[in-house]
């Protein structure tokens, strides 16, 4: 393998009372692909923040291409050759795809006078082509799917010809065909000898993508190891040091068979077409299909914050007016959204703020709102659902990903809704808190709570579903017991187009 490209060595940094980074170290070479690991809330995003200048180390020492460097921001990273993609999208929303990708160094033409927009939408749609991307450089980016906005960042990223390119869960948006696309992306870079860092939970990823994989565990480093001699039961238990919950497989509640939610004949443009379908007391209903197949499409209609053309929602058989969300909310309907930092929580509050921000009149008297009692269940929510955080008074914006997420689902359990909607509940988190969450599942709806999930993984469906509904091209192709269900029974009805249907 190549020299080093990047050292990271003693690395410490601190936030608000908590030792995010102690001690910590990461080698990366140029021409290889090396994997980043460890539970949400291990270091990983933020030692990697170090390395681009988005945050300051408090001890350490960097070296780039065997020379000392002291990178004070994201410019000096990137002018040094070293970018980094987000987990969470970093696009300005109203404008084009072309503008995204070359804000603050568009081409200028008349001496530097004017924008060229003509020679930025034409170096745009090469770099596209080469992502095989059909995506148009004139395209808003509020327009794209959130799968075709993670394809506009890593195009982005790569435009700076950056040698050190760090990824972060760069395939959690994607389809299986766009993952295909970059992953011969990174083929190709790692071919001319870029060195990518690759953070992910995919661990069918890591073994196909990498060439070493490093395991950090709350704030430090634990091994560097040959993807090649490890196994994937390795590198889970270096990053857990914990018993896993294990799902023997979904098993419906005493109280499964009331009908508490019913769908009929949803339509909306062109994403719904026809959907009917119910909701049972204690069910966990799996909503499975591929990218743009509808599905979060139905779940923002059901829950008020897209209106439908027509059709009726019924809660216990009764027909109810769904027009804005606090509609839904009031009927008992909470909703975990999948794009959670723009509709689920609120990152620069604390997370009591964010705990009890869907239950406020519950903490009100006489007009003043309890204080003392907001804290006591938001402290309750972090114990019972292992939030890890100094304490409820923290910013959102501190905590890792998968503890922003575990927040989301306490102020819906905090409301004590009877439904509730989970729109890909487990992405962008790891194995750990995939665990726990999956046990949260388990246990709501065994306690008689109803839930829709929304999952793109269909091992996740299957281990958790009591039913799938499998929706294609804004239509449910199938309504599935899960009793004997496989992924490629699944599969075949996701790509049941409209025209097969009537064939």
């Amino acid at each position: 393998m190549n020299e080093a490209l990047v050292t990271m060595t003693g690395i410490e940094k601190h936030f608000a009372g908590v030792h995010a980074l102690k001690g910590c170290r990461f080698e990366l070479r140029s021409g290889e692909v090396h994997a980043l690991v460890g539970e949400n809330g291990a270091g990983k995003s933020t030692m990697m923040k170090i390395l681009t200048g988005v945050y300051q180390k408090d001890e350490g020492e960097i070296a780039y291409k065997g020379g000392p460097v002291q990178i004070a921001d994201t410019k000096a990273a990137q002018k040094l050759g070293i970018t980094m993609i987000h987990q969470e999208l970093n696009l300005a929303p109203d404008l084009t795809v072309a503008q995204n990708i070359f804000i603050g160094r568009e081409p200028r033409s008349f001496g530097g006078l004017f924008l060229n927009d003509k020679e930025m939408n034409r170096q745009t749609s090469k770099l596209l082509a080469q992502m095989n991307l059909d995506i148009e450089p004139t395209a808003l980016v509020s327009d794209l799917t959130v799968a075709k906005q993670q394809m506009v960042e890593i195009v982005k990223a790569i435009s700076y010809e950056s040698q050190a390119l760090i990824m972060d869960e760069p395939t959690a948006a994607l389809s299986d065909n766009e993952i295909e696309e970059l992953f011969a992306t990174i083929e190709k870079l790692r071919a001319e000898g870029v060195g990518i860092v690759y953070i992910s939970h995919r661990m069918a990823e890591l073994q196909r993508i990498s060439d070493r994989i490093t395991v950090m565990r709350d704030g430090a480093y634990i091994d560097t190891v040959l993807t090649r001699e490890t196994t994937v039961e390795r590198i889970i238990s270096m990053m857990v040091g914990r018993e896993l919950y294990h799902v023997e497989g979904p098993q419906l509640a005493d109280s499964y068979g009331e009908v508490v939610l019913e769908a009929r004949g949803l339509n909306r443009g062109r994403t719904i077409k026809d959907v009917s379908f119910k909701l049972r007391k204690g069910e966990i209903l799996g909503m499975a299909g591929l990218i743009g197949a509808g599905r979060t499409e139905v779940a923002r209609a059901i829950f008020g914050a897209d209106s439908l053309d027509s059709g009726e929602i019924l809660i216990r058989g009764k027909r109810v007016r769904i027009g804005a969300p606090h509609d839904a909310v009031r009927e008992g309907i909470g909703y975990l959204s999948e794009d959670r930092k723009r509709y689920g929580c609120l990152v620069d509050m604390d997370v009591k703020t964010n705990v009890a921000i869907a239950s406020l009149g519950r903490f009100a008297r006489f007009s003043w709102m309890s204080g003392s009692r907001i804290e006591r269940v938001s402290e309750d929510v972090v114990e019972r659902l292992k939030v890890k955080t100094p304490s409820v008074h923290q910013r959102l914006k501190n905590l890792s990903g998968g503890n922003q997420q575990k927040v989301i689902i306490g102020k819906w359990l905090t409301r004590d809704c009877d439904i509730l909607i989970f729109d890909e509940p487990t992405r962008g988190i790891d194995i750990g808190a995939k665990s726990e969450i999956y046990k949260l599942l388990d246990s709501l709806a065994a306690q008689g709570k109803s839930i829709i999930m929304i999952s793109s993984e269909l091992p996740e469906v299957l281990r958790l579903s009591h039913r799938v509904l499998v929706m294609c091209e804004g239509r449910v192709t199938a309504d599935l017991m899960n009793d004997g269900l496989t992924q490629e029974t699944i599969m075949h009805y996701a790509t049941q187009r409209e025209e097969a249907l009537h064939a």
